[in-house]
């Protein structure tokens, strides 16, 4: 899990930086300028669509998509390749952020000011990993058994869904920037395998 690939280890060093630097440079709003806005916000810039993957709120927010990523990112990216691997990632960042952002426009109008986190990336980085090592026996912190990486997948699209389709009152979760990863890699890994392979 730990050892780290040259992409997952400059992927984990820049959202460390840059949360830090939020915290650190206190005068400079990062969190304004990076988040992604509601497109009906003054604050939206099309630019966001690929910063709000480096911007986390608190500390667990970052330390849990971190952990997802260093989870599945080295075993996918040793498998594709440094170049592949980053393609993915960000196609699936950029991808989620988008699937919120029409998702908001044309269905529930504006349930969102603004989002930020690397989630929807790394949702897609674990669905990708959860079908293409399908078989493969893993044990996650914290659960006393192991299973097979596509009942991981299973069931965190089924929270997924439910929670975009059922989102509570108060709840802050970008559940749909969640789906749109899934979505996308889906339609990603799809799209490499109609392509000859998925390598």
């Amino acid at each position: 899990m730990f050892n780290l690939t040259p992409v997952v280890k400059n992927l984990l060093i820049i959202n460390v930086i840059i949360f830090f630097a939020e915290k650190i440079l206190a005068g400079i709003p990062l969190m304004e300028y990076l988040s992604l806005w509601n497109v009906r916000s003054e604050f939206f810039r099309p630019y966001q669509l690929f910063t709000y993957m480096f911007v986390h709120a608190d500390f667990g927010h970052i330390l849990f998509n971190m952990l997802g990523l260093v989870f599945a990112g080295p075993i996918l990216e040793s498998y594709w390749g440094q170049k592949r691997f980053l393609m993915f990632y960000m196609i699936a960042g950029i991808g989620a952020g988008i699937f919120n952002v029409l998702i908001d426009l044309f269905f529930t109008s504006g349930n969102f000011s603004f989002m930020m986190g690397a989630s929807g990336a790394v949702y897609g980085i674990i669905t990708a990993f959860g079908i293409i090592f399908a078989d493969m026996e893993i044990k996650l912190l914290l659960l006393p058994f192991r299973f097979k990486a596509k009942y991981l997948v299973l069931v965190l699209g089924s929270i997924t869904i439910y929670s975009a389709v059922m989102p509570r009152a108060d709840d802050n979760v970008a559940h749909l920037a969640h789906l749109g990863g899934i979505i996308v890699a889906l339609i990603l890994l799809q799209f490499w395998k109609k392509g000859g392979t998925s390598r």
